[in-house]
């Protein structure tokens, strides 16, 4: 119960800023909910194809697409109010980050992918969501530009899948995953962090 809560705050973090996105693009009502629906669930919808789970589990658990549409409408009538919330957005969503890559790493495993595969998995399972909500957008990922994201998910991902080889408890295993994906993304956020990225200059050409 306690894990089924935990993801369910993941997906309303994921949404709201999905949501907020949309918003400040200036999207109607259905713009809006579509854009949380895709970040919330978009990551485990991308993990279900690439593991071949059918029918994929957003589209089958009823309380994710609901909590997901409704955290859109709510950010879409009361957006100004969830926008000064966006400590507590952030907090939630390194939350449903942490849930979201060690589950989807867990589920890989499970499965029967070899380690590197899942770390895969469960990392895009983390970060899919918020990717296609940029696509969406016309802009570039988020995760592929600027901030500690994608390295956090990555992180909890080896851990979980290093923990599964060494035979150490599952739910251990998780708990230690998670953490360290929350940690890392919210001491980034603290600190400012980026990945780093190209020196000005210009790309040297290639043309002879």
């Amino acid at each position: 119960m306690l894990l089924a809560a935990l993801e369910l705050v993941g997906i309303a973090a994921f949404a709201a800023s999905g949501a907020l996105a949309a918003v400040r693009a200036r999207l109607d009502v259905f713009g809006v909910t579509v854009l949380a629906l895709t970040t919330a669930l978009g990551g485990g919808i991308i993990r279900d194809v690439l593991l071949g789970v059918h029918p994929v589990t957003a589209l089958v658990t009823w309380p994710w697409l609901a909590v997901a549409g409704v955290t859109g409408l709510v950010v879409f009538l009361f957006h100004p109010t969830v926008a000064r919330l966006r400590r507590s957005v952030l907090l939630l969503d390194a939350l449903g980050l942490g849930l979201f890559v060690t589950a989807g790493t867990t589920t890989a495993l499970d499965l029967g992918a070899p380690p590197y595969a899942a770390c895969l998995v469960g990392m895009t399972t983390g970060i899919g969501g918020g990717a296609l909500r940029d696509v969406l957008l016309r802009e570039i990922p988020l995760v592929l530009r600027r901030e500690i994201y994608a390295v956090a998910a990555l992180a909890g991902a080896v851990v979980v899948a290093a923990g599964d080889a060494a035979g150490l408890p599952a739910a251990l295993v998780a708990l230690v995953g998670s953490a360290i994906v929350v940690g890392v993304r919210l001491v980034a956020l603290w600190r400012r962090w980026d990945a780093p990225v190209p020196r000005e200059g210009g790309a040297p050409k290639l043309d002879g």
